[in-house]
C-alpha cells in the first residue's frame, strides 16, 4: 500500500466478539443519513454498538443506542447483560438503568396497600387470575430471602392489613351459615384459598391474633358447614384446604404465638380432632385406590405432621384430667394410628405417676420456707420498721436504708 494511503488510515484494535459491531459503526461513518433505532434491531446489537461508539467517541451513535435501550422491553438475560455493561459507559448511558432503580418507601407502601385491598376484596371470578397474581406479589414483597423484604411493616401497613383480612374473615363467616346452594360451594373454595394465603400474610406481619380468634370462634360452624356439604365417605379439596388453614391456627395456639385460655384450647382439640381424623381416613382410602388420579385430593405429608404436632402440643398444655379424657377416647378409637398421640400419652403417664411426690416436695419446700421466715418476723418485730421506706426518701436513701436493714437483721440473727 502506498505511503500516502497509510497516512489516511486509523488503526483500531478490537476483540473478536466485537468485530461485527466495529464494522457496523465504521459503516455508519459513511452513511448518507443519520442512524435510527430501526437500524439497531435488537438489545444485543444496541449494547455492542454502544460499547464501540463510546470507545471511539461517537456521541450521536451513543445517543441513538441509549434511546433504543430505554424504549425496548428486555428479557431477563438481556437485563443481566445490561447491568454488566451500562455502568461502565459513564453518565451518557445512565438513563438506561432508570427502570431498575429502587423506589422510595412511600411509593412501595402505596402499592402494597392498594394490592392488599384488591387481594382481599373477593372480586368476581373473572378477575381471579389478577387476584392470585396480586397475592403472590404481596407475599413476595414480605419475604426475606437473599434480599431484605421490600416492605417495612409499619403501623399504617399493619393496621390496613388487619382491617382487610378481618373483612375477608367476616364475609367467610357469613357464607358458611348457609351452604345449600351449589354456587356457594364454589365461593367457599375461593374464600378458603384466600384465607390460606391470608394466614401466611398475617404471620409475616405478626398479626395472627385476630385471625386465630375468629377461626376459633367460628370452628363449630366451619366443621358443621363442611360436614353437611360433604358426606363422611366423600373427600374434596375444600376439606383439605380447611385443614391447611386449621393447621396454621393450631400451630399458633400450640406454640403460644397466640395465647388462649384453657377452655378455648380444649374446645379446639375437641372440635378439630375428630374432623381431622375422619378426613385423614378418607385420604388414606383415596391413596389406596389406584384408579383415582385426582391430583387435587393428594395431600402433603407435611400437613398431617404439622397437625399431629400441634395437637400434641396443645393437649400437653391442658389440665391432667382433660388430657386423660382425650387420651382415653384416642386409645378406644379405631383410628388410633392418626393422629398419633403417643408422645402426649407418655408425658401424661410420667407426670401422673410422679405428681404426688413432686408436689409433696414442692409443698415441703414451701412450708420450710414459710417456717424459716415466721420466727424472724416474730423475733425482729422491733426491726421491721427499718424495712419501711417512707415516701419522702429519694432512691439513694431507699437503697441505703434497705442495705442497712438487711445488715441489721443479719446481725440480730447471729446474736440470737
Amino acid at each position: 500500500m502506498p505511503d500516502s494511503r497509510l497516512r489516511n488510515c486509523v488503526e483500531v484494535h478490537c476483540e473478536e466478539f466485537d468485530f461485527d459491531h466495529h464494522i457496523t459503526v465504521l459503516r455508519l461513518f459513511y452513511a448518507t443519513s443519520d442512524m435510527t433505532v430501526t437500524d439497531i434491531c435488537s438489545v444485543k446489537n444496541a449494547l455492542g454498538i454502544l460499547r464501540v461508539a463510546v470507545e471511539l467517541g461517537c456521541p450521536q451513535i451513543v445517543s441513538t443506542c441509549v434511546g433504543y435501550l430505554e424504549a425496548v422491553p428486555w428479557e431477563e438475560s438481556e437485563e443481566e447483560e445490561i447491568l454488566k455493561i451500562i455502568p461502565r459507559m459513564g453518565s451518557q448511558a445512565e438513563s438506561v438503568l432508570a427502570r431498575l432503580q429502587p423506589v422510595d418507601a412511600l411509593a412501595v407502601a402505596k402499592i402494597f396497600l392498594s394490592a392488599i385491598r384488591f387481594a382481599t376484596s373477593s372480586p368476581q371470578s373473572s378477575m381471579n387470575d389478577l387476584k392470585v397474581s396480586a397475592q403472590e406479589q404481596l407475599e413476595y414483597m414480605l419475604t426475606e430471602d437473599d434480599d431484605a423484604p421490600l416492605v417495612t411493616a409499619d403501623d399504617e401497613i399493619k393496621s390496613e392489613a388487619r382491617q382487610c383480612v378481618n373483612r375477608l374473615l367476616s364475609r367467610f363467616v357469613n357464607l358458611i351459615t348457609d351452604l345449600s346452594e351449589a354456587d356457594k360451594i364454589e365461593s367457599l373454595q375461593v374464600y378458603l384459598n384466600d384465607l390460606s394465603w391470608a394466614s401466611q400474610i398475617v404471620t409475616k406481619l405478626e398479626l395472627s391474633s385476630d385471625f386465630v380468634y375468629t377461626w376459633v370462634e367460628s370452628s363449630v360452624n366451619i366443621v358443621k358447614a363442611v360436614e353437611s356439604a360433604f358426606s363422611e365417605s366423600s373427600l374434596s379439596g375444600i376439606q383439605l384446604k380447611v385443614l391447611e388453614i386449621t393447621s396454621k391456627v393450631l400451630e399458633a395456639i400450640g406454640y403460644a404465638t397466640v395465647v388462649l385460655p384453657t377452655l378455648k384450647r380444649l374446645h379446639m382439640v375437641k372440635i378439630w380432632l375428630p374432623f381431622v381424623r375422619n378426613v385423614k381416613s378418607s385420604v388414606d382410602c383415596v391413596a389406596s385406590d389406584d384408579d383415582n388420579n385426582d391430583l387435587q385430593l393428594k395431600s402433603d405429608g407435611e400437613l398431617w405432621q404439622s397437625l399431629e404436632s400441634a395437637f400434641v402440643s396443645i393437649i400437653l398444655t391442658l389440665p391432667s384430667a382433660d388430657q386423660a379424657e382425650i387420651l382415653t377416647e384416642w386409645l378406644e378409637n379405631k383410628q388410633i394410628r392418626y393422629p398419633d398421640l403417643t408422645e402426649a400419652f407418655e408425658v401424661w403417664c410420667y407426670r401422673s405417676k410422679v405428681a404426688k411426690r413432686r408436689l409433696a416436695l414442692v409443698d415441703g419446700n414451701s412450708k420450710a420456707t414459710n417456717g424459716l421466715h415466721h420466727p424472724i418476723n416474730q423475733k425482729h418485730k422491733s426491726i421491721a420498721s427499718l424495712l419501711t421506706v417512707t415516701p419522702h426518701l429519694n432512691s439513694n436513701a431507699v437503697n441505703a436504708q434497705n442495705i442497712y436493714s438487711a445488715h441489721a437483721i443479719f446481725h440480730w440473727e447471729n446474736v440470737s
